[in-house]
């Protein structure tokens, strides 16, 4: 357990060295003293911590673009913390919630987990308990992050191909061989096979194996 002026020596130093990679904790609480308590204890460890009172000032901050994760108040003034939940969980799938609360019971507990809560905590917990849960929901977040990039290149190499090219890639990865390409497109195979190797090309796919599994994450079959 770290002593209060310990974990702000310690969280001075290390704010000085963060950088924009560093991974962000967001809090949203209404009580001042836990929000200050637990800035303290996130930036002793070298994570960055932003503090909020209200689910209404946290939904105004964008989004993050590093590994992050939210320590989340279930009772709160404007919003619950569970129906900031439910309002979160499709545009931010790269933050992880951990719950905390003074009265938790064992409904609200499984709902939380059930709608994706990486964890829920009753208070009093100890920091290193907290601190665990905050690694685990950053290395989810970091996880996360780096699908939605990879994907994010896909689609712009996706978006490169000509309209042919993708009628080409779209039908090639549904299993049709290159004849059965061109009498559905009305094209010689011959053309069917430099489209095909131009998408390809493209999309960076080394075999034919790459390439289907590249338009599964595309979703471009269903």
């Amino acid at each position: 357990m770290y002593s209060y002026l310990a974990v702000q020596r310690d969280g001075a130093a290390r704010s000085s060295t963060m950088s924009d990679e560093t991974p962000v904790v967001f809090i949203v609480d209404d009580d001042v003293s836990v929000r200050e308590s637990l800035e303290l204890l996130i930036c002793s460890v070298g994570w960055r911590p932003e503090t909020f009172a209200s689910a209404k000032a946290f939904l105004e901050r964008s989004r993050s673009l590093v590994a992050n994760c939210l320590i989340l108040d279930v009772n709160l003034p404007d919003l619950s913390g569970l129906d900031l939940q439910k309002l979160i969980s499709v545009d931010r799938t790269d933050m992880p919630i951990i719950f905390i609360t003074g009265y938790g019971d064992v409904p609200m507990t499984v709902k939380a987990m059930k709608a994706g809560a990486a964890e829920f905590l009753t208070k009093p917990f100890n920091d290193e308990e907290l601190l665990g849960a905050i690694k685990l929901a950053l290395e989810r977040s970091k996880t996360a992050l780096a699908l939605d990039s990879e994907l994010h290149v896909l689609r712009d190499r996706y978006v490169s191909l000509s309209r042919r090219e993708q009628e080409v890639m779209t039908l090639v990865v549904r299993g049709l061989l290159n004849k059965q390409v061109g009498f559905e497109l009305g094209i010689s195979e011959i053309t069917v096979k430099a489209h095909r190797g131009q998408a390809m090309r493209k999309m960076q796919a080394r075999s034919l194996a790459e390439l289907v599994n590249m338009a599964a994450r595309l979703r471009i079959t269903e």
